[in-house]
C-alpha cells in the first residue's frame, strides 16, 4: 500500500540493512525512527574479528557511497574486492554511514522494541480489513536514559521495518533442536556467539578444554582460531562434536566466496583428520545432558551414546541462529513450516499478511543461514517501491558505481 511522504516510518535494528533502510527512507522523504537495543552496529561487532566471505563491493550500496562521499570528501572507501573483517566493516563503513546527516538525527540507540501491534486492535481482530491496516502501528519501547535509567514509552508508525537479525539468539545444543537437558540453567555460562580467542577472549580459552559443537561457517571459524590457540598453548584441548562430518570444498552456497569457504572448510577437515593438533572430532554425536559446576568454573556434559559425563572447561554452541519473535506476537503474521521465517504473500519476497509491515535482512530466512547482505539492499528496494506505489523506483540506479 502507498503510503506517502513525511509517514513515519520504524525501523527495528540498526545494522547493515537497518541502517541502510534508514538511509534510504530519509532520502524519500520520509521521516524515521530507528530502535536499536544496543549499540550500533553491535552484532557486527560481535563478531568483529572474523574476516566476511563477500567483498565490500558487495556489502555496500551506491546510495550509501554517495551519502558518505557528500559528508565528507576526505573519507575513502575500501576496495570493492577486499573480504574485511567484521571489525573494519562496522569501523569504515557502518559506523560512518551511521553518523550521517540523514540517520543520525534518526537514531534511538539502546532503545528496545518490546512489542509491536495495531492501534486499536488485538491480533485476532480485522483480519486482512482495510481499518485495521488503515490504522497505525503502536511500539512499546524500553529506553536507558544519560543517568541509566530505564522507560517505556509508546512510539507510532505507518509502516514498520523489522531488520533484527538473527545473531544472538542461538539455537539449542541438544539434539532434535530441543534444549539439552540441564542446559537452560547453563545457558548463561554457554557460549553460542563467535568468541574471539585470539584476541579479547583468549584469557577465557588458552590452557583450557573446550567443547565445541556445530559444522557451519561458524563452527569451522571458531575450530581453526581454537587450534591456533593451542598452537601457542599446548594445554589447550579442543572437543569439536558435529551432527555429520564437515563440508568438503563443494560447498556451494550462493553468494558466498567459494574458496574462502572451502579453504575454511578444508582446513577444519585438516585439523579433524589430524592427530597432533590437540583436536578431537566427534561427528554423529549429539549433546544429551549438560550441568554448570560453578565451584569448579567446569561443565559436566553426557554425550550420546555414553553413560559417563565428561568435564569440560568451556562451551562454545555454534549451532546455529533464530531471530527473535516475542515482539511480533500482536501481528497476524504467519510462520514459514521448515525455517521459522515470517511467511510472505507475493513473488516480490517481501509482503507479509500485517499490510505495511516489513521483516527484512538475516530474519527473513529464518533458520536458513545462507543470508547475503546484497540480499537485504534488495528487500530493500522492493519495499520502498511498494511504499511509494512506483514498480521502478530504485536509487541505486541514480547513484552508479564511479
Amino acid at each position: 500500500m502507498a503510503i506517502d511522504t513525511p509517514a513515519k516510518i520504524a525501523i527495528i535494528g540498526a545494522g547493515p540493512i537497518g541502517l541502510e533502510a534508514a538511509l534510504y527512507a530519509r532520502y524519500l522523504g520520509y521521516d524515521v525512527d530507528l530502535f536499536e537495543r544496543g549499540e550500533l552496529a553491535e552484532h557486527v561487532r560481535h563478531w568483529g574479528h572474523v574476516r566476511m566471505f563477500t567483498p565490500f563491493g558487495e556489502n555496500c550500496t551506491p546510495l550509501a557511497l554517495a551519502a558518505l562521499t557528500a559528508q565528507d570528501s576526505q573519507w575513502q572507501p575500501p576496495a570493492d574486492d577486499a573480504f574485511l573483517t567484521g571489525r573494519e566493516y562496522a569501523a569504515r563503513y557502518l559506523m560512518p554511514l551511521a553518523k550521517s546527516d540523514l540517520i543520525v538525527d534518526c537514531v534511538h540507540a539502546h532503545t528496545e522494541v518490546l512489542a509491536i501491534g495495531r492501534e486499536g486492535w488485538l491480533r485476532g481482530e480485522g483480519a486482512g480489513s482495510d481499518d485495521r491496516a488503515d490504522s497505525d502501528f503502536r511500539l512499546l519501547v524500553r529506553e536507558r536514559d544519560a543517568g541509566g535509567h530505564l522507560h517505556e514509552k509508546i512510539f507510532s508508525a505507518e509502516a514498520v521495518i523489522d531488520t533484527t537479525g538473527t545473531y544472538g539468539c542461538g539455537n539449542w545444543l541438544g539434539a532434535d533442536g530441543l534444549p539439552a537437558a540441564g542446559e537452560m540453567a547453563a545457558r548463561s555460562h554457554i557460549e553460542y556467539g563467535l568468541p574471539d580467542v585470539l584476541g579479547s577472549a583468549r584469557g577465557r580459552y588458552a590452557g583450557r578444554s573446550v567443547l565445541l559443537v556445530g559444522d557451519g561457517d561458524s563452527a569451522v571459524s571458531t575450530l581453526v582460531a581454537l587450534a591456533e590457540l593451542a598452537s601457542q598453548t599446548s594445554d589447550t584441548w579442543i572437543t569439536w562434536l558435529t551432527r555429520k562430518p564437515p563440508e568438503g570444498s563443494e560447498r556451494a552456497t550462493a553468494g558466498y566466496d567459494q574458496t574462502a569457504s572451502a579453504r575454511l572448510h578444508a582446513r577444519a577437515r585438516q585439523l579433524a583428520e589430524g592427530d597432533a593438533n590437540h583436536v578431537t572430532h566427534l561427528p554423529g554425536q549429539t549433546v544429551c545432558s549438560v550441568s554448570w559446576h560453578a565451584d569448579l568454573d567446569r561443565f559436566g556434559v553426557r554425550l550420546s551414546g555414553e553413560e559417563i559425563e565428561q568435564q569440560f572447561d568451556r562451551i562454545v554452541a555454534n549451532v546455529g541462529y533464530r531471530g527473535e519473535y516475542a515482539l511480533l506476537d500482536e501481528l497476524q503474521l504467519g510462520r514459514a513450516a521448515a525455517t521459522g521465517a515470517i511467511q510472505t504473500l507475493d513473488p516480490t519476497g517481501v509482503i507479509t499478511a500485517e499490510r505495511d509491515f516489513y521483516v527484512l535482512g538475516a530474519k527473513s530466512r529464518g533458520r536458513d543461514s545462507h543470508f547475503r547482505i546484497a540480499e537485504g539492499y534488495e528487500q530493500i528496494r522492493k519495499v520502498f517501491a511498494i511504499l511509494g506505489d512506483r514498480e521502478g523506483l530504485d536509487l541505486y540506479r541514480r547513484f552508479p558505481p564511479s
